[in-house]
């Protein structure tokens, strides 16, 4: 039953969780704490809107609330903002034993400021919708207008349901298409299907028990102990699924010709999963309500894939019906995907740096389902799908130790990472794990290699390294945290992680500068430290610099004495986009002084945002700060004038450049920079006028008497042909002061 408490505008719904998205609408609600949780809860998020970047028009309704056994608490909200569903303004409010606010997690990197009103039609949203589906259509649902702020800022957009069937016609679809609700351009898309007592005799787990149920002479494979999950046999077809039935509660051979050995496998691999979460983390199955997951065997024809639906497992037999893909680290793999969902509302973004933390987060506690059964014919490693040969070689799918060894996998954090597929991205939290719970170098499960210069880390055990892992899913993540975010720095998971080891086995203790070593190991930098004898800590000034292909920018490293005495502190830079390069004046520094960073980025560097990990490192201790390149216009679309135009009073002057080349349509906040030296600028009226004649007002007779104007203007160029003649025109429009233009610069 819910109950609807208002506080301050702030409407909280006490009870299940609406669903964010169609990924958790199949998915059972999670359980509900007392109504003292929500109540502390709702007080304190009215007393901290800010810290979840709340606005006048948002609202919050409580997704899922629980207690730890020291009686602290974490309540899930979802948002919406005038009316309309906010993807990525989910967040977390966590209290004390006492009900005290003692913190908070959310996506978003500034309140909600737009306007909800579509120029583009559901119509036309629906045809887009469909033109981005590759397969076979069944149907297209009705388009949702909804604000996307899974980037962290945020746009108006319809989310279209596209059902149908993959390329290869028999995995099934439910694809979430994103579109712009202004433009109709495609915004993205990610899809539902996430893919990859009696006595049974399996296919890869040798002999195990089997949870059955006595029905008149024989038995049924259901399990009664965790909640009458059941395992049927879907015949190689797609829909119907008969449960399994045995006489003598016998199950399986151990080979495929039986098509009970692989329903043990499944049904194994679901109660081992269950019993995992239950027993090492305190959750209540994959739903967290003690429900059962229904598992679907022999599924398709030659089917090389097994997948969740956010309501039951399916396992196809794989190439020719002789491989089915129940191994139990994928069965493990798949089911926690429905704790992802279920734990943060609508799952882990299932694209870029968030989908790579969705997949990890199942490849984690797949391998840790695998080490939990503890059986001799598929002991536990961090190879992932090592028993199903999905690729006919004999190799894994994937290695935590090492992921780059598939050859498409990231082993180390890159300014790329963002825009592989989950699957390759994954890696980078894979190998971080691994590192946490088994340290770097050779170890009994793999050789695991650094990234950078990245010291060595030494393993916590995997005990404590997935407690810290689910404690900061469970209690910290919302569903667009990344390894590296810069609009919203501590939404990462890297933060989220450290909260949980500081929580769970305090602050700066082993475990905790332990996740700081092995996210380091893995190019993931952070601010955080803690204090040594002879600390300090490091800035950039500014943080974030704007440059054009071919040019060279300066910032200022700047260390700060913490603690004890100051060293000596050697700088270093990682993270250099190709071609560019980062050099520091001087190399070295005591603690207490700053240096020169010059970043100098090539002709070929591409346009885009860099982030550039700089580190102070002493004998005791190091540190690091992210620099964030921006680099703007292709080679063609800048040019700049540094010939001196007088400006005599009363008189209109011009300075002009010429673009040749330019490919890119004109960006919607091009730059002019401007340099105009003046005794006052209150006179001046300073316009871009277009190749084609259309005039761009700059600065219109504001800022009275001030000297000088030095400034960038953002101007929306978009519907402009970059080739051609530009030019800065500056009026003078009074007597007695005057000047000079000095010089102005264009980039597209």
């Amino acid at each position: 039953m819910r109950s609807a408490l208002a506080l301050a505008g702030i409407t909280l719904l006490a009870g299940s969780g609406l669903a964010v998205t169609a990924t958790s609408v199949s998915a059972a609600p999670p359980s509900t704490p007392s109504n003292s949780l929500f109540a502390a809860a709702g007080a304190a998020l009215e007393k901290n809107t800010s810290a979840v970047k709340g606005s006048p028009e948002d609202r919050y309704t409580v997704y899922s609330g629980k207690k730890d056994a020291k009686g602290n608490g974490v309540v899930r909200y979802t948002r919406t903002h005038e009316g309309l569903r906010v993807y990525g303004g989910d967040l977390v409010i966590r209290v004390g034993a006492d009900g005290a606010f003692t913190g908070s997690s959310v996506g978003l990197s500034a309140p909600l400021s737009l306007s909800v009103t579509p120029k583009v039609g559901t119509a036309s949203a629906r045809a887009a919708a469909r033109k981005a589906f590759s397969g076979k259509v069944t149907s297209v649902g009705a388009p949702e207008l909804f604000i996307d702020a899974g980037a962290g800022s945020p746009v108006l957009a319809w989310e279209t349901v596209v059902k149908g069937w993959a390329k290869d016609g028999q995995t099934p679809s439910r694809l979430h298409v994103i579109t712009d609700a202004t433009t109709n351009a495609l915004r993205g898309s990610f899809d539902e299907i996430e893919t990859a007592d009696g006595t049974g005799n399996s296919i890869y787990s040798g002999t195990v028990a089997v949870n059955t149920t006595p029905s008149g002479d024989s038995y049924t494979l259901v399990d009664p102990e965790r909640g009458n999950g059941r395992t049927c046999d879907l015949n190689n077809g797609t829909s119907t699924c008969t449960t399994f039935t045995d006489a003598d509660n016998v199950w399986g051979t151990g080979a495929t010709t039986d098509r009970a050995s692989a329903a043990v496998d499944a049904h194994f691999g679901a109660a081992t999963t269950f019993d995992y979460f239950r027993d090492v983390h305190g959750r209540n199955g994959i739903f967290g309500n003690g429900a059962g997951v229904p598992s679907r065997v022999h599924y398709g024809n030659a089917y090389v894939n097994a997948f969740w639906d956010g309501a039951q497992m399916t396992y196809g037999d794989g190439t020719g019906n002789a491989k089915p893909l129940v191994a139990l680290d994928v069965a493990g793999h798949e089911m926690s995907h429905g704790v992802t969902e279920n734990v943060v509302p609508g799952g882990l973004t299932y694209s870029g740096e968030s989908g790579g933390l969705n997949e990890a987060t199942s490849d984690i506690f797949g391998s840790m389902v695998e080490f939990y059964a503890h059986t001799s014919s598929d002991p536990g490693d961090y190879d992932i799908g090592e028993k199903i040969d999905i690729r006919g070689t004999g190799a894994p799918l994937r290695y935590m130790y090492n992921p780059a060894l598939d050859g498409v996998s990231h082993s180390c954090w890159s300014t790329s990472t963002n825009s592989v597929d989950v699957h390759y991205s994954s890696g980078v939290a894979n190998h971080f794990f691994f590192n946490l719970a088994e340290g770097t170098g050779a170890t009994a499960y793999g050789n695991s290699p650094l990234c950078g210069a990245a010291e060595p880390v030494t393993g916590i055990g995997r005990e404590k390294a997935e407690k810290i892992w689910f404690r900061a899913l469970d209690a910290y993540f919302v569903s667009n945290t990344r390894y590296v975010n810069t609009a919203t720095p501590a939404n990462t998971a890297r933060a989220y992680s450290l909260s949980a080891a500081a929580e769970l086995y305090g602050l700066c203790g082993t475990e905790y500068k332990t996740v700081q070593a092995a996210w380091t190991a893995v190019n993931v930098a952070g601010s955080d430290y803690c204090p040594t004898d002879h600390d300090f800590s490091v800035a950039a000034s500014p943080a974030t610099v704007t440059i054009d292909r071919g040019e060279t920018v300066t910032a200022e490293f700047a260390t700060t004495i913490t603690n004890g005495t100051p060293e000596t502190v050697a700088l270093s830079a990682t993270g250099v986009p190709a071609g560019a390069t980062v050099s520091f004046s001087p190399a070295e520094i005591t603690a207490g002084e700053t240096a020169t960073v010059t970043v100098t980025t090539p002709e070929t560097l591409g346009t885009g945002t860099y982030p550039i990990t700089l580190t102070g490192r002493s004998p005791s201790v190091a540190h690091s700060t992210i620099l964030t390149v921006t680099v703007r216009s292709p080679q063609g679309c800048t040019a700049a004038n540094d010939t001196d135009v007088p400006i005599p009073d009363n008189t209109t002057v011009t300075s002009s450049v010429e673009l040749n080349g330019c490919t890119i349509t004109p960006s919607s906040t091009s730059a002019v920079e401007v340099h105009i030296v003046h005794t006052y600028i209150g006179d001046l009226v300073v316009s871009l006028v277009a190749p084609d004649g259309s005039v761009y007002t700059l600065h219109n007779r504001a800022g009275g008497s001030t000297d000088n104007i030095d400034q960038t203007y953002a101007v929306n160029l978009s519907g402009e042909t970059p080739d051609g003649t530009w030019t800065l025109r500056v009026q003078d429009a009074a007597a007695i002061d005057t000047g000079y233009i000095n010089s102005w610069k264009l980039s597209l």
